[in-house]
């Protein structure tokens, strides 16, 4: 996870635009990352990324140092995705998504994935989660979040943390299986 200087937090909450760009420079591709792979579209991801820092601009003054940084940005851009989720249509998977799917898990060593390729297996695998479920779902497992931290990025109490994850867990397991995988 992309850690961040209390000095650069303290220059931006001084207004220092400088400041900020560099702040935006170490953070936008880990929003780009989760926002991509919680709504599964490259543009609507980009959206969120703009949205994600116009929300942080303006109330960096209200970010408080005891909680961390990154976990303070997941929340803006966790709820921005969750509302974006909410406000569109289900995401349908391609039939080309499962041979992206296929390539992946047959793939030996660490594979890197294009965007569009998250986008394929994500439409893949989340196709029947709940907006709450991909979004538990893509911070805990997908980021690395800990549980903590997704409480504290979703606002969602720790029973809503563990029952979505273990819904979205048993759901792609299941849609594993009857994709082939065991």
């Amino acid at each position: 996870m992309t850690q961040i200087d209390e000095a650069l937090i303290t220059r931006c909450q001084a207004g220092d635009k400088d400041a900020f760009r560099s702040l935006v420079e170490t953070c936008q591709g880990m929003v780009f990352s989760v926002a991509l792979k919680i709504l599964a579209d490259e543009e609507e991801a980009k959206d969120i990324v703009q949205e994600t820092f116009l929300r942080v601009w303006l109330n960096i003054g209200k970010y408080e140092a005891r909680h961390r940084f990154t976990t303070w940005l997941y929340a803006i851009a966790s709820r921005l995705c969750l509302d974006r989720l909410k406000s569109h249509s289900r995401i349908i998977a391609m039939p080309k998504d499962e041979v992206v799917l296929r390539r992946y898990a047959s793939a030996d060593g660490q594979l890197e994935l294009e965007n569009r390729e998250w986008v394929a297996i994500v439409r893949l695998l989340a196709e029947e989660l709940s907006p709450k479920q991909r979004l538990v779902f893509t911070l805990s497992q997908l980021e690395g979040l800990s549980s903590q931290e997704v409480e504290e990025a979703t606002g969602f109490t720790a029973t809503q943390v563990k029952s979505n994850l273990h819904v979205a867990r048993q759901t792609i397991r299941q849609r594993l299986k009857c994709l082939g995988y065991e």
